[in-house]
């Protein structure tokens, strides 16, 4: 197992893209040599030619991929997943649940825990949970089931905050009943909290910025706006979820770039607002990810999950009316939001990881190409398509090699 290379090509920095190479020894980088300089000869060379070497994707909002789900809660699920967003260069990730039963998610944070602790050698790795649902407002559930939706209460979140080490973030809509005991409980135990799937208002939001939430969940998407809270006040409009991300610096949000959730007028306006480091690139992916288009799928847990159809490159609901996740990796993601908004690559690529690893917590050792952190490598080539993945400085195998869409 080789562990001491020197990537060769245009890196993709923070802040630029230079040409020149990287030294990594140990899983870790080591060097930053210029294009000019003498290669270290003792060490293997992995040449990206053209193309670019960039630090492997962070993902917080991911369910699934190539068939399998996480709230499956099999060993199974997990593997096909992992390797399927390993092959679209993501190197970690946070395992997100759904709404589901009490038993089911507790079913996926153990094993959560398993894969974090002894990860799959071919497969991305997991930072831990993204504990994402039951906690939202019925009438902003979106594509999840409403069945289980329900409250947060003192007696089951204690059990899922025994996971709290295997916990990245947690969300829940702050107007639900309980929403503020269930955050001021996370803060306790060292959880980041979310707003998402949320008909809150500014004023509520504001309550919930003053519990310590910090995040938001796919702007746009499942949130209330001025539009949506005008039938229940008619006079004065009132901003809800949506005008106070925008509004608060504390909040940093994410957005679903694959071309088909928002359009670029939409992803410029987030950018602006808040700025690639309070803006995070996800893939918000189900279990359809490279799975035959046309195909009708599971979100969730295949007992009790909600039916989705993959078509035209997105999840929908089967009768068409709604979307319902991407079906994306996140190399998708960066090739569109790149596209459609023209930002130079350095800037989207940061979206993808160092903006990620910093909202997990996790940016001294993750998300970028500088000297000491964690190796995570994705070989791009010219069209920013993924050929090679690296965690720790060690090469991917995949059981059908890396692809992309």
């Amino acid at each position: 197992m080789v562990r001491s290379h020197v990537f060769r090509g245009q890196i993709v920095f923070p802040d630029r893209v230079d040409r020149g190479a990287i030294a990594v020894r140990n899983g870790r980088f080591t060097e930053v040599l210029g294009a000019a300089e003498t290669l270290p000869p003792e060490m293997k060379l992995i040449d990206a030619g053209d193309g670019y070497v960039a630090p492997g994707f962070v993902d917080l909002h991911v369910h699934g991929g190539a068939g399998g789900d996480f709230m499956d809660g099999t060993a199974e699920a997990f593997q096909l997943a992992l390797r399927a967003h390993a092959r679209h260069g993501t190197t970690r990730l946070a395992v997100t649940t759904t709404v589901a039963t009490h038993e089911q998610i507790l079913a996926t944070l153990e094993r959560t825990r398993e894969f974090r602790r002894n990860p799959d050698p071919k497969g991305a790795r997991v930072l831990g949970a993204h504990f994402y649902g039951p906690y939202f407002r019925y009438e902003a559930r979106g594509a999840h089931p409403g069945g289980p939706i329900r409250p947060p209460v003192e007696h089951e979140f204690t059990q899922y905050l025994e996971y709290a080490d295997d916990l990245v973030t947690a969300t829940v809509a702050p107007e639900v009943p309980g929403a503020k005991q269930f955050v001021l409980a996370c803060n306790d135990k060292g959880v980041r909290t979310n707003v998402g799937h949320s008909w809150a208002t500014f004023a509520q939001m504001t309550d919930a910025v003053g519990w310590g939430v910090r995040h938001v969940d796919h702007l746009y998407c499942a949130m209330s706006d001025k539009s949506k809270l005008r039938h229940l006040q008619m006079y004065p409009m009132q901003g809800g979820v949506l005008e106070a991300t925008l509004y608060y610096d504390q909040l940093t949000t994410e957005v679903i770039a694959d071309g088909k959730h928002l359009d670029a007028s939409l992803l410029l306006l987030a950018l602006k607002v808040k700025g690639p480091d309070r803006l995070a690139l996800v893939t918000d992916c189900s279990r359809a990810l490279d799975m035959p288009d046309g195909g009708n799928y599971v979100l969730g847990p295949r007992d009790g999950g909600e039916p989705l159809i993959k078509r035209d490159g997105v999840g929908m609901l089967p009768d068409g009316s709604a979307l319902a996740s991407s079906v994306q990796g996140m190399d998708h993601m960066v090739r569109t939001f790149a596209r459609l908004t023209g930002r130079p690559l350095w800037e989207v690529v940061r979206m993808a990881s160092l903006t990620p690893a910093r909202i997990a917590g996790q940016d001294r050792e993750l998300g970028s190409i500088e000297l000491g952190k964690r190796a995570d490598v994705v070989v791009l080539d010219r069209d920013l398509n993924v050929r090679r993945v690296f965690v720790d400085g060690v090469e991917l195998c995949t059981d059908s090699g890396l692809q992309s869409s």
